[in-house]
């Protein structure tokens, strides 16, 4: 069993930055490929950043390519999306997810970000 725990949500202006942040359980943090979705009131979950367990590889929606970042620490177990030069459409629960060797996906509870124009 994985339990991921986001924070670093908030209210920002537009053109401001936060950086979430998911932290993760389990012994074998390493291996899991992890990403962050994103979900806006009345519309479904999206897909904004994923990076694959050795770090080496990243991808991003269109909607964020160039002002956000996905990055994984294995040795705190915690994988982070840094937010910049953010716009009042990337307000939204965004939620971590992990992804294990063995296929089997986990979700964190989500944290709010709000951007004001």
């Amino acid at each position: 069993q994985v339990q991921l725990v986001e924070s670093g949500g908030g209210l920002v202006q537009a053109g401001g930055s936060l950086r979430l942040s998911c932290a993760a359980s389990g012994r074998t943090f390493s291996s899991y490929a992890m990403a962050w979705f994103r979900q806006a009131p009345g519309k479904e979950r999206e897909f904004v950043a994923a990076i694959s367990w050795s770090g080496s590889s990243t991808y991003y929606a269109n909607s964020v390519k160039g002002r956000f970042t996905i990055s994984k620490d294995n040795a705190n177990d915690t994988a982070y999306l840094q937010m910049n030069s953010l716009k009042p459409e990337d307000t939204a629960v965004y939620y971590c997810n992990a992804e294990t060797p063995g296929k089997d996906d986990y979700w964190g509870q989500g944290t709010q970000v709000t951007v004001s124009s």
